[in-house]
């Protein structure tokens, strides 16, 4: 079998390996494709291995010898699904690598909020302790999390994942889900959509992207929240009309938004969030720890082994 990495850098830097790939045929890895490169890349290769490089219908009807697809990441809007199952091409993500470090990202991005802690360390650094009259000082106003409500929107692996740290702080947690499971409800509360906009103090979103989800926070949504919330995303940046969010920071009707994603990655010199004083913003790392992309890889190779034995898991496009 011959296989292609279109876009391997992310996953892989340098301190990974590729070597279960290499043990399942002949490998070739690219750091990062140009969209114009990519038929030329693929050739004849039969398992095309993408994370963000799309793969449209034209790709599919160019390169015939394509009969897997895998994915490095969970979302796979990146692929033309719909054409590939015409084709009977199998499409494979990886749905659970991450949940441990996305939960872990959401806390630090929180706490940094509560204690602006590398602020504090700057300012140490810069000598501003040395120099005060008191013991000690603070720059920004700090919070405890104990006794807050926390509401989690997607209460999915990942949303369970950062509910029960929250509950380990010392919150209360809300959860609204299209669906409910037992194992949720020994977690957190369900509640409507009316119900978590109303009485989180913190809210955070681990949804799907989907066209019922694509800005589902926006100015009638924000208005409907507490005065002085705080917004944490690392779900989906779309999940977030962004011009509404930055007006909201500006009137301090939000007290502070941490957020990991952005609606174009990379982030734009003119993304509105990016002038807010009380927003955080990180370059989408919460997947990004070791131990999670070795899981990645991990179970990318088994994805793909698994098609070779005629075992196909993890696949999205069901019809094909």
């Amino acid at each position: 079998m011959k296989i292609v990495v279109l876009d391997g850098y992310t996953e892989n830097p340098g301190d990974l390996s590729w070597e279960g790939f290499e043990n399942l045929g002949e490998l070739v890895v690219y750091d990062r494709t140009p969209k114009e490169d990519v038929i030329a890349r693929i050739g004849d290769a039969d398992a095309v291995i993408v994370n963000k490089t799309p793969l449209s219908a034209d790709v599919f009807a160019a390169c015939p010898s394509i009969t897997y697809v895998g994915v490095l990441a969970t979302g796979y809007n990146v692929v033309d699904v719909k054409a590939a199952a015409e084709r009977k091409i199998p499409v494979c993500n990886i749905p659970a690598y991450g949940t441990t470090a996305v939960a872990q990202m959401t806390f630090a991005l929180l706490l940094e909020v509560c204690h602006h802690v590398a602020e504090h360390s700057d300012a140490v650094k810069r000598g501003e302790w040395s120099d005060n009259e008191d013991w000690c000082f603070w720059k920004y106003p700090l919070m405890e999390l104990a006794g807050k409500t926390m509401g989690i929107i997607g209460f999915g692996r990942i949303g369970q994942a950062v509910g029960r740290l929250a509950k380990a702080f010392g919150m209360n947690v809300l959860a609204f889900n299209f669906s409910r499971s037992e194992k949720g409800k020994d977690i957190a509360e369900y509640v409507t959509w009316e119900e978590l906009l109303a009485q989180a103090d913190v809210i955070s979103l681990h949804c799907p992207l989907f066209p019922e989800t694509e800005g589902i926070i926006n100015r009638e949504t924000i208005a409907k929240m507490k005065d002085g919330v705080i917004l944490i995303n690392t779900s989906r940046g779309q999940l977030i009309r962004e011009e509404d969010l930055a007006e909201a920071l500006r009137s301090k009707k939000v007290y502070a938004a941490a957020c990991d994603v952005v609606s174009t990655e990379p982030i734009r010199p003119d993304n509105p969030l990016l002038g807010c004083y009380n927003s955080i913003l990180t370059p989408h790392i919460a997947w990004a720890p070791k131990e999670s992309r070795q899981k990645l890889m991990d179970i990318a190779v088994d994805n793909l082994r698994a098609f070779m034995d005629g075992k196909t898991v993890n696949q999205v496009n069901r019809e094909a």
